[in-house]
């Protein structure tokens, strides 16, 4: 069969299907927003769910202050009968994964993390306050503590999610906060915390609602030597932490699969 042929069959039924889509979008279109009620296929014991990932687009602050994403379209659907792009992108752009592999030279790529480790008891430990009064604070040792001596052992397998309220202004300078000689100040986490997480706890990973799990004014990574090396992964750019409750929320972690992958956009929702 001709080329043409096969576009113009594609396009005749694609155009006859239509009413079903604008239908399914139509019903689904609130689900896509925010936090939501749980479906039948919800895990029991959760009754909502709260998507934790930003929209990805080469607006997005990013660590370089560079588009982290581009796109241009291949084919487009009053041509040829159907939309393809060819996406660009940055693996650390936007609500992201660091791999082990990200500061190691031999650690796991972001394909060889355990699928068992990608869904995880999410930890919150709230230091907006304190972020609030200056850019460069840290969550630390004693911020973990607190969170113990409140809500228990952190759980096998959890993610520790530092909220600091840099998300309300992720579409501002603030949210990259450089300053007159280009170094970033946003909150991240103290070394020691990693640490302390390490030694005496079987965490997964950590989370940051800023561009780095180090703060922004670090300028040796020591968070990311010392959490990715070990085998552990990290998340940055995470949204909405302030719309889950500090324990009992479960975090489905929908990280990318591309082979040898430093790490790499992700979807991420809570389960609560």
């Amino acid at each position: 069969m001709c080329d043409i042929c096969v576009m113009n069959s594609v396009k005749e039924r694609m155009i006859s299907r239509r009413s079903f889509f604008r239908t399914a979008v139509a019903a689904s279109a609130v689900a896509a927003v925010g936090a939501t009620k749980t479906t039948p296929a919800m895990a029991e014991g959760h009754s909502a769910v709260q998507d934790m990932s930003y929209e990805l687009s080469g607006d997005f602050p990013t660590y370089f202050g560079t588009p982290g994403m581009s796109s241009e379209s291949m084919f487009n659907f009053a041509e040829h009968g159907f939309n393809v792009s060819r996406i660009t992108l940055n693996e650390h752009t936007g609500t992201h994964i660091d791999a082990p592999l990200h500061f190691s030279a031999d650690g796991a790529a972001v394909n060889e993390i355990p699928v068992s480790q990608l869904i995880a008891p999410l930890c919150v430990i709230d230091i907006a306050a304190r972020a609030a009064q200056n850019a460069d604070a840290t969550l630390t040792p004693d911020d973990i503590r607190a969170w113990i001596a409140a809500h228990g052992p952190i759980p096998d397998g959890a993610c520790v999610a530092m909220h600091s309220g840099w998300g309300a202004h992720v579409l501002t300078d603030r949210y990259r906060g450089a300053d007159d000689d280009g170094v970033q100040h946003y909150p991240g986490f103290h070394v020691e915390a990693s640490q302390l997480l390490l030694e005496e706890t079987n965490a997964a990973s950590i989370a940051s609602d800023t561009l780095s799990l180090d703060i922004g004014a670090s300028a040796t990574f020591d968070t990311h030597y010392s959490w990715l090396p070990a085998g552990r992964f990290g998340i940055e750019n995470i949204a909405n932490l302030d719309h889950v409750p500090p324990a009992g929320a479960t975090l489905v972690i929908g990280a990318p699969n591309h082979r040898g992958g430093s790490g790499g956009p992700a979807r991420i929702f809570a389960m609560m």
